[in-house]
């Protein structure tokens, strides 16, 4: 028996201050044509578009958004004049179509700062 596909659930799973929310992110579609330059980082991919899913820990309550991850950062470079949002994921941070927790928040900026996604 092989364990080296196994991935953890905590792995993938962001959790807010006082643990009433629990956040997982699914990548559903990425720039294909985009090329990262940068050897420094490895090789990364462009992330355009994920799902969302917050579950409310006190009453299991679950909730899925579809985020345009391309859309928020271009948004808030047109309404607030800067850019807080780094789409650009190592391959090796996505398992089994899930973005690792510790991306959760660098794509998860522009939401949050456009009030999308309250904590």
């Amino acid at each position: 028996m092989s364990y080296d596909r196994f991935v953890d659930d905590r792995l993938l799973t962001s959790r807010d201050v006082l643990n009433k929310k629990q956040i997982k992110m699914k990548l559903i579609d990425i720039d294909e044509s985009a090329r990262d330059f940068s050897q420094r980082f490895g090789n990364r991919i462009l992330v355009r578009k994920v799902l969302l899913t917050i579950k409310q820990t006190d009453t299991e309550e679950i909730e899925e958004k579809e985020l345009d991850v391309e859309e928020l950062e271009k948004r808030v470079m047109k309404e607030r004049l800067f850019s807080s949002s780094n789409r650009w994921i190592s391959k090796h941070e996505i398992k089994n179509g899930y973005i690792v927790a510790s991306k959760h928040l660098d794509l998860l900026a522009s939401a949050i700062a456009l009030d999308i996604i309250q904590f």
